[in-house]
């Protein structure tokens, strides 16, 4: 009995994710020792929280099943960036101004996602990636093509300044952003109809869920989460470009996936989704200390997203 619950445990995507990351910070430490000290540790986590709260917003919009996936999270959290940075002009007394206006104004993006996919119904894959060109076209027509301002002080100063045991401040929020995504998921009404829509979204309308209005906040959830990250991003980067955040756009699928959320919707969670952002970054370090081009590093990424896929695919196949 006690066999079968420790492969049972083995088998868990949370342990398989954590055991990866284990193997990597040990190949690390063999090709450069020190990669595996504390602090090597401390800046994965300080790097890979930008990725772990923008991540946020995709495993809810993923767990809420329908083939539901938000590529547009790259480009709202860029937006986030210029908005935040044109409207502080880089003054503190301005950034709760400018940190409202970005989670409104990509709130808005988030809204529009959510109506596409419920009301209009098009494909979650169709809508956000014209939402991709809808947003950029924004930041250009509202930065002139080259964003002004900077990260104000105080932004700067929460993200990248060191706190107890030298660690940073972007990894204490996301932290908070962590146990409140879980208490959110797992805690909340909210939380339970997100599953049983990707349970079973026939049955959730059955049960007397509203799926369209839930659906919608779905989206918004996603746009808000992307809007803090790029806030992070900001603070860390200390100024905004067209182009900060579009990097997120699918590795922060692969952060969901890695993590043990299935495409399908319904399982899942959030604490494999922050593993799953660290082992994504710590896979980057160790590409980096190996040398590999930035060029190199793209393939990587994408080969890993697509055996993802391809395993996701062969689940799908194995459950119907």
């Amino acid at each position: 009995m006690q066999a079968v619950e420790a492969r049972d445990l083995l088998r868990h995507p949370v342990v398989l994710s954590l055991l990866v990351l284990v193997a990597l910070f040990a190949a690390g430490n063999v090709a450069a020792p020190g990669f595996a000290s504390f602090g090597s540790l401390t800046n994965v986590l300080r790097i890979a929280a930008f990725l772990g709260v923008i991540a946020a917003g995709q495993t809810i919009v993923i767990l809420g099943g329908g083939e539901g996936i938000d590529l547009s999270v790259g480009k709202i959290a860029t937006f986030s960036t210029v908005i935040v940075a044109q409207v502080s002009q880089g003054q503190d007394e301005r950034l709760l101004l400018a940190i409202v206006t970005a989670f409104a104004y990509c709130g808005l993006i988030g809204l529009g996602n959510g109506i596409g996919v419920a009301y209009l119904r098009i494909p979650p894959l169709v809508m956000t990636l014209g939402m991709v060109g809808v947003v950029t076209g924004i930041i250009r027509v509202y930065s002139g093509g080259q964003p002004e301002g900077r990260a104000p002080a105080m932004l700067s100063a929460l993200v990248n300044g060191t706190t107890v045991g030298g660690i940073r401040g972007s990894v204490w929020i996301w932290l908070v952003v962590a146990v409140f995504t879980i208490w959110l998921l797992r805690g909340t009404t909210f939380g339970r109809r997100v599953y049983a829509l990707g349970a079973n979204r026939r049955a959730a309308e059955l049960s007397g869920i509203n799926l369209q209005r839930n659906l919608v906040l779905l989206y918004v959830a996603s746009s808000l989460y992307a809007a803090l990250g790029g806030m992070l991003l900001l603070g860390f980067a200390g100024a905004a470009s067209i182009n900060l955040a579009d990097q997120y756009q699918l590795i922060s699928i692969a952060a969901v996936v890695i993590g043990g959320t299935t495409l399908a919707g319904g399982v899942g969670g959030y604490l494999g989704t922050a593993v799953g952002a660290v082992v994504l970054q710590t896979m980057r370090n160790l590409l980096i200390v190996l040398d590999i081009p930035a060029a190199g590093r793209q393939v990587v990424n994408g080969i890993i997203l697509i055996v993802l896929l391809s395993l996701y695919g062969r689940q799908r196949r194995l459950r119907q």
